[in-house]
């Protein structure tokens, strides 16, 4: 007999299931049906992260999994079969794409850091790029690692298996940074919106703790210098300056004590609506202005938040996506995708790298997490927290990384 039919344990479900729930109405699942069970009603226990975790503890050795959902005003509890344990990784893997993210990113800062063109042998150059590139490196995977292990430290806190981080190596000139980031992998549903959360805002803070400390002591070794007064087209190559966010305008401003990069002239405009301009469109071009010239250390910083940033979009998997979810629900972030999608796709045309964005978001960016209790809400401090999440995107989201300069 199939165990959905099995009525004896079909009554010690229910009975387990009447302890917590008031039931409405029993549905048995069948061959086309995802469950085993379905109940619906409303919960009768006053705190529901505890219900599920009684329920979730009876259930389990009957190698079944309860799943809390809220549907046309009601509440309902789905009975599956246990979810697939997550099989172990090979933490080898992690150390060697740690180990090439690190070469590629010492090798990007020893590029950075050098005077003019790298002479010698190459053991001299190899010395070179190891004496020059260490700083950046250091502070790049220090921005890196804090924000990927907040992500397995909150991950481990909570019960939730998660991989190890995996650094991206990407060389320089290819990435400007020598790398593509990091990730972990949640090999689990997290059991609900709080735990979902928690994960979820851990590798951003944790990033930016580390990331605006070194912004700051980068920008106190970088120097200001004088821009061209006008385009050089015959010139080699074009200057490019770094975007700006609103966070890193005033960083500067606290080192320096100047908005940077200072015009030559506001050109007749308001101050406050000239650097909105500047931010949203890099135009127009400081020339004739001062801007700072920065400090490998710096741009290890900048990037930082660069990549905080993006990590922040809320859409999909990235870590602004758990947060839109858990603050609004499956519906509105679904009903603010193609807005988020026309947005990149218009912010587009002012810095061409957003298309490619807009394309991975459409295609990656449609599914959320979904945690196995989707009745238990955020509490007031964690809503809190996730409000200022989305408070800081706004503040170090830079709308165009690079400018060009000819």
């Amino acid at each position: 007999m199939d165990f959905s039919f099995d009525l004896q344990r079909q009554d010690l479900i229910e009975t387990y299931i009447r302890r917590i729930f008031y039931i409405e109405d029993v549905t048995l699942g069948s061959e086309r049906t995802p469950y085993l069970i379905r109940y619906r009603g409303r919960l009768i226990a006053p705190d529901s992260a505890s219900a599920y975790d009684t329920l979730n503890t009876q259930l389990k050795p009957l190698g079944l999994t309860p799943l809390f959902r809220s549907e046309e005003g009601r509440h309902t509890i789905y009975i599956i079969r246990g979810l697939p344990s997550a099989r172990p990784s090979n933490p080898t893997i992690n150390l060697i794409f740690f180990i090439l993210t690190l070469l590629s990113v010492w090798f990007t800062g020893g590029v950075l850091s050098s005077e003019g063109e790298l002479t010698g042998s190459a053991s001299q150059i190899i010395l070179q790029l190891l004496k020059n590139g260490w700083s950046f490196a250091l502070s790049m995977m220090a921005i890196l690692a804090a924000h990927e292990f907040g992500h397995y430290l909150m991950g481990r806190h909570h019960g939730v298996h998660v991989t190890l981080p995996y650094f991206l190596p990407l060389p320089f000139p290819i990435s400007p940074f020598g790398t593509m980031g990091a990730f972990i992998n949640m090999k689990e549903v997290p059991k609900n919106r709080r735990i979902l959360m928690d994960i979820g805002i851990a590798g951003p803070l944790s990033g930016l703790i580390v990331a605006i400390p070194v912004l700051l002591i980068g920008l106190s070794l970088s120097r200001l210098e004088p821009l061209p007064a006008f385009p050089q087209p015959g010139a080699l190559g074009q200057a490019q300056l770094e975007g700006n966010s609103i966070l890193y305008l005033l960083l500067k401003f606290v080192v320096f004590g100047r908005l940077l990069p200072e015009p030559a002239t506001y050109q007749g405009l308001p101050p406050l609506l000239y650097w909105l301009r500047y931010i949203f469109t890099g135009q127009p071009l400081p020339y004739g202005g001062v801007d700072v010239i920065l400090h490998p250390v710096a741009w290890a910083g900048w990037g930082g938040l660069l990549i905080t940033a993006l990590n922040l979009i809320p859409a999909g998997q990235l870590d602004g996506g758990h947060i839109l979810y858990t603050l609004f629900g499956r519906k509105r972030a679904q009903a603010l995708f193609p807005v988020i999608l026309a947005v990149l796709i218009l912010m587009g045309f002012i810095w061409s790298g957003w298309w490619l964005w807009a394309l991975l978001i459409f295609f990656f960016g449609r599914t959320y997490a979904e945690p196995l209790d989707q009745i238990t809400e955020l509490d007031g401090r964690r809503r809190l927290i996730g409000a200022v999440m989305l408070i800081i995107f706004v503040l170090i989201f830079t709308p165009v990384p690079l400018v060009l300069m000819p």
